[in-house]
């Protein structure tokens, strides 16, 4: 036995994937609605998440973080149970079997002085030994994404995996490759082992 284990200290454990069935019982009715399509403000974030090889993955999950379009961090409860008044800036998607995901949402405000706008985005997926988190920066201001604290401090060939795409009619693509060429860079916090 460590030393640490007989301090009383916790002992990591090793991780297990989330197996196939998650995807069957976590999505919900109205979860990649934060705002409904008739808000003034609403946006279609979408995208296609594929493995290593470029296939898609059709049962992963993606869960979205964001603050509102000036910048504000929401407060309110009911994530699990859709207010079309309240913004919670939580929303979870599911893939389809083209491994296509898609939230309406807003466009956030940057929440610090000299950080650019983004959303926070989690993936879980059949094989992944832990959750896999991510950012999903707006492109149009160059000069934050510049300046954006996490994004300068990537490899310059890195960043732009984190910048999604804006397409024709307001709509923001932002693709997931979790593995290979042209990777996603994803995050680790404190605490958290990938």
């Amino acid at each position: 036995m460590s030393d640490d284990a007989t301090a009383g200290a916790l002992v990591p454990t090793p991780g297990q994937t989330v197996g196939p069935f998650f995807h069957f019982g976590l999505p919900y009715a109205g979860g990649e609605s934060l705002v409904p399509t008739s808000h003034p403000g609403a946006v279609r974030l979408h995208g296609t998440v594929t493995d290593g090889h470029g296939d898609p993955i059709p049962d992963a999950m993606l869960e979205i973080w964001q603050a509102d379009e000036q910048g504000n961090i929401s407060t309110e409860p009911g994530s699990l149970s859709r207010d079309p008044y309240v913004f919670t800036g939580w929303g979870r998607a599911a893939t389809d079997a083209a491994g296509h995901y898609r939230f309406t949402t807003v466009n956030p405000g940057a929440t610090d002085e000299g950080s650019a706008p983004f959303i926070s985005v989690c993936v879980v997926a059949r094989g992944l030994l832990n959750r896999l988190f991510t950012r999903a920066y707006l492109p149009e201001d160059a000069a934050s994404l510049a300046a954006d604290p996490l994004l300068s401090s990537l490899d310059e060939e890195r960043r732009p995996t984190l910048v999604g795409t804006r397409e024709e009619g307001g709509a923001l693509r932002f693709d997931v490759r979790l593995q290979g060429e042209n990777e996603t860079v994803f995050l680790q916090f404190p605490r958290h082992d990938a």
